[in-house]
């Protein structure tokens, strides 16, 4: 179990009377102490991107980005590719609070992602709350996008092995959960300077199940007892997520938490690509998702909004459904699509 300390986070109590209280915990996922310790129990397991799938269909390697923050990406290269290939910079969900780049489940999913959408992945393994609370995964995020273009600039860098393969006019943000809500901030960070990101382009955002939140409760929210068993999101781990990762003394109406705050004048100013925006049918961000979708269309955004039908949070990456569920299946075919038009 690995155990991290929280030495500089306001939000956790370190008095001498807090020692060996549990302040904030997720059965099986993390564990927050008064004294400013934070655990994380290994569920879901971590592998080397040297482990292959049943059949060898992509190059996966890990190279560091920043040593500093300990800011790190695993890189998918299909083994097919004769052509140039879009470019796609992914985000793992965890609320922000837990999850790498190196979970079992994104290993195999991006592997499956990477092969079958035919596109070249930098899946980013940024810093996570509570120990760093937002906006630092979203520093992180944009970091990494500066390091891609600092590579595409510097054609004798050693890890420039990838980059040979990626058509860097079609440049994509992505995500799921918590990465989804990345995505779109780094995004949205850059607004309208994309120059700054020359001599990439970017052309879209893929946002999975976007883990976007607010201080009034949408139907799903309130009704999430309809949810699938053993769902990856309920309504009590999603407010525990945003108590750890939104800034001291932020609501979850906060711009992190939710965009949508403050109505769609902001969003109409933004220039921002084309959005595919996934939604599952038995999600509590069913709702959520559903409004940031038409709100991002009524601000006058290309949005393609796909809905899967009996399936919840995270199914994609879920060991009870994961890559041979025919929804998984689905959502890949929808994002080479995306990827391609």
């Amino acid at each position: 179990m690995a155990t991290i300390s929280l030495r500089h986070n306001p939000q956790v109590n370190n008095t001498h009377q807090q020692r060996g209280i549990i302040t904030e915990e997720i059965q099986g996922l993390i564990r927050v102490h008064g004294d400013g310790r934070v655990e994380r129990p290994p569920l879901v397991p971590y592998v080397s991107c040297t482990v292959a799938s049943s059949e060898r269909v992509v190059t996966a390697r890990d190279v560091m980005i920043n040593k500093e923050t300990n800011l790190w990406a695993r890189i998918y290269v299909p083994l097919s590719c004769h052509t140039k290939l879009p470019l796609l910079v992914y985000f793992h969900g965890g609320g922000f609070c837990v999850g790498s780049a190196a979970w079992s489940c994104y290993h195999e999913f991006l592997t499956n992602l990477a092969s079958k959408a035919n596109c070249v992945i930098v899946s980013v393994d940024y810093q996570l709350a509570p120990e760093n609370c937002l906006p630092a995964a979203y520093d992180d995020g944009f970091n990494s996008l500066m390091w891609v273009k600092r590579e595409a600039l510097n054609g004798s860098c050693v890890q420039n092995w990838w980059l040979s393969h990626c058509n860097l006019s079609f440049l994509f943000l992505a995500g799921d959960s918590a990465g989804a809500n990345i995505a779109y901030n780094v995004a949205t960070r850059m607004g309208s300077s994309t120059s700054c990101l020359n001599p990439l382009s970017l052309k879209g955002l893929v946002l999975i199940q976007p883990f976007f939140g607010g201080e009034e409760r949408t139907n799903t929210e309130k009704h999430s007892h309809n949810q699938p068993p053993n769902s990856a999101l309920t309504l009590s781990v999603s407010d525990t997520y945003w108590r750890l990762a939104l800034p001291l003394g932020a609501t979850r109406d906060h711009s992190y938490c939710n965009p949508l705050a403050h109505g769609m004048a902001k969003l109409r100013d933004l220039k921002l690509p084309p959005f595919m925006v996934c939604v599952s049918e038995l999600d509590i961000l069913r709702d959520r998702n559903l409004e940031f979708s038409n709100t991002l269309a009524k601000a006058g955004k290309r949005v393609e909004t796909v809905i899967y039908k009996g399936v919840g949070h995270a199914f994609q990456v879920l060991h009870n459904y994961h890559l041979s569920h025919s929804r998984t299946q689905e959502m890949i075919s929808h994002i080479k699509t995306f990827l391609n038009q």
